[in-house]
């Protein structure tokens, strides 16, 4: 195993550091969601929205209609804000919980747009006198817009059908991610029937500000942070792999080196999304953390073959160019706090536990590192991390074993009691008083997460990072 781990006289370039997230980040941002919700209602209700529920018949449905697209209308583009990577709303929440609002947002949408759809087409077909199919092929093929709203509509099912659970089981991430690039497409597709037919949106000079900014400001976030800042820092960074380290069996970890990396916004525990120009399929994005502190121009991930494309990473080339975009991720320390620390990792999880453990806010303070593994012969960086033990304040705990199979469980099946929250007190007795820093599969940091509540560990203190999509 090579070790790169920094030794005393060794000069260490600190990157500088990404402005932390203030609170108030988070409640502006959440503030302006839901004051686009009261917007939508003011245009509608502007728009006789009232009086036209209260009409009956046709005029309701048709009233309805209109509401529940304007709302529909109104989260897709939320969607793609939230998904845009703009850098003070990720610091704020971090990439797994605006994952979470993203998915809540977009089955709501669908939903909202699906109710639309449907009452549109019965108030219209009520007033008319005609059947519901010949109205719904009316609508389509004679309103302007109508055939390229009915595409988005296909493609926004496309989306939302392998966002089910037990579609996404059956996907590898890079086909999921292709799928889900086309909801941008159906997004567009929906913005000529929106101005054409829909008085709601163009009625009033209020209404066409509104959407018309909130359009831009979805185009603007996705030009801006998800093409043009990933674009400029991997020109000006240049990034190539240096070299490939074999770690353990189907784990390596990729060296990579670059022009300025010390100027790169990078904090341990954070991770990127890694594009390798090494051949077909180099488009498809892969999240990896960084697996060490960046030091001076050279960067490190390590990665486990899942089968899911992580497998070419044993065979990168010295030399080939690396695209990145990021860095994302709010599992940082904070320096203010100086704290005892306690660490969950499982896994390849480990990965960004790693790198926190050598973080500047972090080296100085009394760490307990909780390590699960099936077997320690097995362990990534267990060098490493003995290496460390003999210069800072950590102690490393490792959980060996099978999982247990009864129930959830962080620790292994000849640990796990009666209570993981016993288990881990006796393990961490002053566990409540320290910052925790959990990495590691969803299904192990659950229980994790509701051991720490339960002996006292306060909120705000726990930080986390969700290898899950």
């Amino acid at each position: 195993m090579t070790a790169t781990v920094s030794t005393p006289g060794q000069v260490r370039h600190r990157a500088p550091q990404p402005r932390r997230a203030q609170r108030w980040c988070a409640d502006v941002a959440g503030s302006s969601a839901m004051a686009s919700f009261v917007v939508v209602l003011a245009l509608w209700v502007g728009n006789r929205g009232i009086q036209e529920l209260g009409s009956g018949g046709s005029t309701t449905l048709t009233s309805l209609g209109r509401l529940t697209g304007l709302l529909a209308a109104d989260l897709m583009l939320l969607q793609v804000l939230l998904m845009a990577r703009i850098p003070w709303v990720e610091r704020s929440y971090g990439q797994d919980a605006l994952a979470r609002r993203h998915r809540w947002f977009g089955f709501t949408s669908f939903w909202l747009l699906a109710a639309h759809i449907v009452l549109i087409t019965l108030g219209y077909a009520v007033s008319s006198g005609t059947g519901l199919v010949a109205q719904a092929w009316s609508l389509v093929t004679t309103y302007p817009g109508m055939l390229l709203a009915t595409a988005a509509v296909g493609l926004i099912i496309a989306v939302v059908a392998t966002s089910i659970r037990a579609a996404r089981r059956r996907l590898r991430y890079e086909s999921w991610h292709l799928v889900h690039l086309y909801a941008y497409l159906g997004v567009g597709l929906g913005l000529p029937h929106q101005i054409w037919t829909g008085a709601d949106f163009v009625g009033t000079p209020w209404a066409r500000a509104y959407w018309w900014t909130l359009y831009a400001a979805a185009l603007g976030g996705v030009l801006v942070f998800r093409l043009g800042l990933p674009v400029w820092r991997s020109l000006r960074h240049r990034i190539v792999v240096e070299r490939v380290v074999r770690e353990a069996p189907g784990v390596v970890s990729v060296q990579l080196r670059g022009r300025d990396l010390h100027r790169l916004p990078v904090r341990a525990g954070q991770f990127f999304l890694w594009r390798f120009l090494d051949g077909p399929g180099w488009s498809r994005a892969h999240p990896y953390s960084l697996s060490a502190p960046p030091h001076g121009d050279r960067l490190r991930i390590t990665i486990r073959d899942l089968g899911d494309g992580s497998a070419r990473a044993a065979s990168l080339r010295p030399g080939t160019r690396v695209v990145i975009e990021g860095p994302y991720g709010a599992m940082t320390a904070t320096a203010p706090a100086r704290r005892p620390v306690v660490m969950f990792a499982a896994g390849i999880g480990i990965t960004a536990i790693r790198a926190l453990l050598e973080d500047p806010d972090i080296a100085g303070r009394p760490v307990t590192l909780l390590y699960r593994t099936r077997d320690r012969h097995d362990a990534v960086f267990a060098g490493e991390i003995a290496a460390l033990t003999e210069r800072q304040p950590l102690h490393v705990v490792y959980l060996e074993g099978p999982r247990p199979t009864r129930f959830p469980s962080f620790l292994p099946a000849h640990l796990a009691g009666a209570s993981d929250v016993a288990g881990l007190r006796h393990l961490v007795p002053d566990v409540s008083e320290r910052d925790a820093f959990l990495c590691g599969p969803v299904p192990w940091m659950r229980p994790v997460r509701q051991a720490l509540l339960a002996a006292g560990t306060p909120r705000e203190r726990i930080h986390a990072e969700e290898f899950a999509w």
